[in-house]
């Protein structure tokens, strides 16, 4: 993914056709929780919508919409202590936010298994959580990949924000 303000990315995926589309979202929406789901509710999909989003250096946040249930799933709960998107993600989940002397191990929260039934089991997505030498927008580059939709992200990407 390219660096947008600072490394920050956000994007809706959503199934048209039977292929996957990608949009990049307004970079706003990479610090409001409200405003993304407000986002993905807007754009009808076969099988739900997908957000994604990159943030700096430090976490990536995945939601998905199908009907009226709403997941989530935050890379990195110690990001709360610093990024408005990671306390909003634990504020909206009902978990506290980590304290001074929990910050020292990368801890996943939400819904691990956002993305098991379109293949990506929980396994693989703690794994990518836990990689702590991949940035955000690889592991969400990683997502895209393994649910078949890599190409459309890159597209998007490259068409909002160039080559």
């Amino acid at each position: 993914m390219t660096d947008v303000n600072g490394g920050n990315v956000a994007v809706i995926v959503y199934r048209e056709d039977d292929t996957w589309d990608t949009e990049v979202l307004p970079v706003a929406l990479t610090e409001d929780l409200k405003g993304l789901i407000h986002a993905l509710r807007q754009q009808p999909s076969r099988g739900g919508t997908i957000g994604l989003v990159a943030v700096g250096d430090d976490f990536f946040v995945a939601l998905r919409v199908l009907g009226g249930e709403v997941t989530v799933f935050l890379s990195d709960l110690t990001a709360a202590v610093d990024w408005p998107l990671a306390r909003q993600v634990l504020e909206y989940l009902d978990i506290p936010v980590p304290g001074e002397d929990d910050l020292d191990q990368v801890l996943p929260a939400g819904e691990m298994s956002i993305f098991a039934d379109l293949g990506m089991d929980e396994m693989d997505l703690g794994a990518l959580s836990d990689d702590l030498d991949l940035f955000p927008d690889e592991a969400l580059a990683s997502i895209a990949k393994r649910l078949g939709f890599g190409h459309a992200l890159d597209r998007a990407l490259d068409a909002a924000l160039g080559p």
